[in-house]
């Protein structure tokens, strides 16, 4: 009876529901581990057998089977949290305080997987992935993905025209929202240049890598149409005369 109540919350799950289609094994095995330890409780008061020392004993061997599984039990732990907050699901991709990057593909009890971008397939722990910082790239209010594309063009560079590159470049290149739109922003007064960055949104995170290529080809070509400069980093030595002894001895 009690295994049916619990497929039954299981399949009737919300977002913060303990019991989900994921922890149903665990729930469904506890509760057997339940019955049992009542049903063998019932049987030693029905015989009038002192459960006093047995207790005991359970006790030690339960502190003894603590120590040597606290791994697997902080996994499963974890695990069962990880479900019930859903920091993540499968299909997010999150990156995490190691770097690596990559889609959500099993959240297990005792452990969660990502499939990175270079089709590696990496399992984590759930006890690390509940305390560690994640950034899930597919969270927040929509699964719009902010890309930034950062430039840098010589001084004397008319700020107007280097603007309005970058969004024409933006608008016409395919993948790239509508909605945000997409946006200039001079960043900064640089040691060779001037710094610009363009933000603009794509449709998933997955995107990123061949968006940010054909974002970064384009200004490269319209730079070189309208004839913008792209500064590389150099120094200018200015010597403002000469030791009076190296004079001399040029003069030999």
């Amino acid at each position: 009876m009690l295994r049916i109540i619990i497929i039954t919350l299981a399949y009737h799950e919300n977002d913060t529901s303990l019991i989900r289609v994921e922890t149903l094994p665990l729930f469904s095995n506890l509760s057997i581990v339940v019955i049992s330890a009542i049903a063998i409780y019932m049987v030693f008061q029905a015989w009038n057998i002192d459960m006093t020392a047995w207790l005991a004993s359970a006790g030690i061997v339960g502190i003894a089977i603590g120590f040597a599984a606290k791994d697997t039990l902080a996994n499963l732990f974890s695990g069962v949290f990880i479900m019930v907050d859903a920091p993540y699901k499968i299909g997010d991709f999150i990156v995490l305080d190691s770097g690596e990057r990559g889609e959500v593909t099993h959240i297990g009890i005792r452990s969660t997987g990502i499939l990175t971008r270079d089709d590696v397939e990496v399992t984590i722990p759930n006890s690390i992935m509940g305390n560690t910082k994640i950034i899930n790239e597919s969270g927040g209010p929509h699964k719009k993905y902010r890309i930034r594309v950062k430039v840098s063009v010589a001084y004397g560079t008319d700020v107007d025209l280097v603007r309005k590159v970058l969004l024409d470049v933006a608008i016409k290149q395919s993948g790239i929202c509508d909605t945000p739109e997409p946006r200039v922003r001079f960043r900064e007064l640089g040691d060779s240049g001037l710094h610009f960055e363009l933000l603009c949104w794509i449709d998933e995170p997955v995107l990123q890598g061949r968006s940010l290529d054909a974002m970064n080809e384009q200004v490269y070509k319209q730079f070189l149409i309208e004839g913008i400069e792209i500064p590389y980093n150099k120094q200018d030595l200015y010597i403002k005369d000469f030791p009076m002894s190296v004079i001399s001895k040029d003069n030999q």
